[in-house]
């Protein structure tokens, strides 16, 4: 009997890599194909001596490429997909990359799939695709409205997968999250650009006046969550992953000036960001249904992922 094979896209980058790594230490018996194009986010380094584990196999390529993703997808049973441009500042300068990736990157995986009977496939989302709440919480349930071409983009995705699941009753399962942290996150997005730039000595650069309002989720968490959902979601849903931490955005850069023994001094405001969303917030209570609770301290998160950048400067620099 041979083993189960899943294909996860995107297993480079960021969430991709903390998911790998996660998910083949609590599932030895599957065997993994990491299919990843390496753009400038995407890095081998993430999976450091995962190339020594059998049933590992990293594959670079496009997702949008169907020659590749039909070879591939022939020997799957599984989808676990983590692909997508995700930065909002590069949506607005370069929004058609997104569209492709994202959305038709999404379809071509969908196609695959559906002809190859795959068991799951489970997209990996983002809370971005609700667009901005001013008091409450949104739940799976909630329009999209979404702001941002990367928002955009990946509310199409969210909608081309659910329509699968309507029209063809393909095996679909999506988690949206909030914003993540932790070790490897390429130093574009707000904590590790914020830590390496204190690290150089440089200032921080926040948009408008900082009271725009996220949710911390350590990315440990997430895969926890994700891993959660795919084994016992319930084929056609969505479910919210929040890690319970809102702050704003002022609130969370004191928070790294205080750990990094920095002053106000080293923020300097900008200009604010185009369509910026004033706050994201969801409702979780469905994927605690399934066992998920949060474990981390968000402050001890945060401290060890200012350590991990302060003692790999080689891996940033």
């Amino acid at each position: 009997m041979r083993n189960k094979v899943v294909l996860i896209t995107g297993g480079a980058g960021f969430i991709g890599s903390h998911f790998i790594k996660y998910f083949m230490k609590n599932h030895p018996s599957f065997k993994v194909i990491n299919l990843d194009k390496l753009t400038y986010c995407g890095n081998l380094k993430n999976l450091k001596g995962m190339e020594r584990n059998p049933n590992y196999y990293f594959i670079k390529g496009d997702i949008c490429d169907e020659k590749l993703v039909d070879r591939l997808m022939s020997g799957c049973d599984y989808v676990i997909h983590f692909a997508a441009e995700t930065h909002v500042d590069n949506s607005i300068k370069e929004p058609f990359i997104f569209t492709q990736t994202n959305v038709l990157g999404t379809h071509t995986l969908l196609e695959a799939a559906r002809k190859y009977k795959i068991k799951k496939f489970l997209h990996i989302s983002s809370d971005e695709v609700y667009g901005s709440i001013k008091d409450g919480f949104f739940n799976e349930e909630s329009p999209f409205r979404p702001n941002s071409p990367y928002s955009a983009s990946k509310a199409a995705a969210d909608l081309l997968v659910q329509a699968y699941y309507k029209t063809y009753g393909f095996p679909i399962l999506i988690t949206r999250s909030s914003n993540n942290f932790g070790p490897n996150q390429f130093p574009e997005k707000m904590m590790p650009l914020f830590i390496t730039n204190l690290l150089q000595g440089k200032k921080v650069p926040v948009y408008g006046k900082g009271l725009n309002v996220r949710d911390w989720l350590f990315v440990e968490e997430n895969c926890r969550a994700i891993d959660l959902v795919f084994q016992k979601g319930k084929i056609g849903e969505a479910y919210n992953i929040a890690g319970g931490n809102e702050l704003t955005n002022i609130e969370l850069t004191k928070k790294i000036l205080k750990f990094m023994g920095k002053d106000e001094r080293s923020i300097e405001f900008v200009t604010d960001r185009l369509g910026h969303d004033l706050r994201y917030s969801m409702d979780c209570s469905k994927i605690d249904d399934l066992g998920f609770y949060p474990k981390f301290d968000f402050d001890n998160q945060l401290k060890k992922t200012i350590k991990w950048y302060k003692d790999n400067r080689e891996w940033w620099a």
